[in-house]
């Protein structure tokens, strides 16, 4: 009998590999057009801080709608400048910043709306969201620095934006301060997710080096 994270994996696998197929369509319409990658990545991270006002305004369902389109924007940019050959570590450098900041800014407008209402907790998730989140972002890049896989784990980034724009879908009847609140959640166990992942090839990597001695 499959287990839990067996299952989820699967799921994962199958959206991501659908989301690749779309994603590869879409940068070959690109490629033909001038549209440059520097643009795609400021026309998503305007969006996404567009997104952040709506949801400071409690226009959730608009605020989902361009969330959502500005995340596919910020994700096609890096494979438009991989198809053109024009890929950079600086544009990868500006492309993860841009991402981080957006993320951010929705999450604090998520916060400014909890503490308009006098809401306290929702205040504390989005924190714990919030950290979470980037860590879950910064345990990857310091794993492979250290030259291991650090893609453990159910809530990358692409499943962040999945969830938070179905929270924001379903915010008008008041599910964004329990998404928030799951999406803390499911994020710190990534980074726990992770932190066991790399102890592990740590582990392994030194038996073998003891082996090999």
């Amino acid at each position: 009998m499959s287990t839990l994270p067996m299952r989820l994996d699967r799921i994962k696998s199958g959206y991501t590999d659908g989301a690749r197929q779309l994603a590869t369509r879409a940068v070959r319409v690109l490629s033909e057009s001038r549209v440059t990658p520097n643009q795609l990545t400021a026309l998503g991270f305007g969006l996404n801080l567009v997104a952040a006002v709506l949801i400071y305004r409690e226009d959730y369902i608009v605020a989902a709608a361009v969330f959502l389109i500005g995340s596919i924007i910020d994700i096609l940019d890096g494979a438009l400048a991989r198809s053109r050959n024009q890929a950079t570590t600086f544009g990868a450098f500006i492309d993860s910043t841009t991402d981080r900041i957006s993320e951010g800014a929705v999450l604090c407008a998520a916060a400014l709306v909890f503490a308009s209402h006098d809401d306290t907790w929702p205040v504390i998730a989005v924190f714990v969201a919030l950290v979470a989140s980037f860590l879950v972002s910064y345990t990857r890049a310091r794993a492979e620095a250290l030259g291991l896989d650090g893609k453990a784990g159910f809530m990358g980034r692409a499943e962040r934006v999945v969830l938070l724009a179905a929270i924001l879908a379903a915010s008008p009847w008041g599910a964004l301060p329990y998404g928030i609140a799951l999406l803390a959640v499911l994020a710190s166990g990534t980074v726990v997710q992770r932190i066991l992942s790399v102890r592990r090839q740590l582990a392994a990597r030194e038996r073998l080096s003891k082996e090999l001695a």
